[in-house]
């Protein structure tokens, strides 16, 4: 009969938000990227929504984080807003009112932070600027007139800036730096909305930058395969600290 064995709970980054996160573990994606820099130290969990906005969004939260996982959370990012901005008379369904909109990320940070997942874990992300004219062609193929614009975005972007602020989460602002310096941001989004390759690879970047220090502890998880004593692998495959040195490579893998 086998001894007990001891069971490996594996850290985790969860990516809470809509399209802009679910479609994020597409190939070249921005979760995509920092899963694989998070390889064999933490689990990147998408639990991206398409189309949610943060009225529905703060209803489900407590059905995906709850206390019993709260430990091993290491970082939340909470990535909202492209679908609360939309326009109240163009898509009344997805809109949001901006003071509720505020009060709603206000709302998840305090649920988060009752569950055990700290204000120091939870990093917001704005909505990215849109594109006017290339969104436009999107609504038109469906049938509907422009229902988003840029300033719409730049004043949820705000909100959610100062949002994080009043409750001490970080904070990405996409919205301001994809206009740095007056830059051509088109080249950001496939469709005036989502990001184009362009545009994940420019959020990996700049949330990585947020996320090294909450994750740059975690230890490499399991020896490496050359540390290993093939005479007696369990010695180290089952121990209680089983840990490896994440800079070590080999000829083989």
């Amino acid at each position: 009969m086998m001894s007990k064995i001891k069971h490996i709970v594996w850290p985790q980054v969860i990516l809470f938000g809509d399209s802009i996160t679910q479609f994020s573990f597409q190939t070249n994606g921005w979760g995509a990227e920092i899963t694989d820099k998070l390889a064999r130290k933490c689990d990147v969990v998408n639990r991206g929504l398409s189309g949610y906005n943060t009225r529905w969004a703060k209803i489900v939260l407590p059905r995906l984080i709850t206390s019993a996982i709260s430990s091993h959370i290491a970082a939340v990012t909470v990535f909202f807003g492209a679908n609360d901005c939309a326009l109240e008379d163009k898509n009344p369904q997805q809109h949001i009112p901006l003071k509720e909109y505020s009060e709603n990320l206000m709302e998840i940070a305090q649920y988060l932070a009752s569950v055990g997942v700290p204000k120091e874990k939870v990093i917001f992300i704005t909505p990215p600027p849109l594109h006017e004219a290339d969104w436009e062609k999107q609504c038109v193929l469906k049938g509907c007139a422009l229902n988003r614009t840029n300033a719409g975005a730049g004043q949820y972007a705000q909100a959610c800036v100062k949002s994080a602020g009043q409750c001490g989460a970080d904070v990405l602002d996409l919205w301001t730096l994809m206009q740095k310096d007056g830059q051509d941001f088109s080249v950001y989004l496939s469709d005036g909305l989502h990001l184009s390759e362009k545009g994940n690879q420019f959020v990996a970047q700049h949330l990585w930058r947020h996320l090294e220090s909450r994750v740059n502890h975690l230890p490499f998880i399991l020896p490496y395969w050359g540390d290993l004593d093939p005479k007696s692998p369990e010695s180290s495959l089952l121990s209680d600290c089983p840990q490896g040195d994440p800079s070590a490579t080999g000829g083989q893998h």
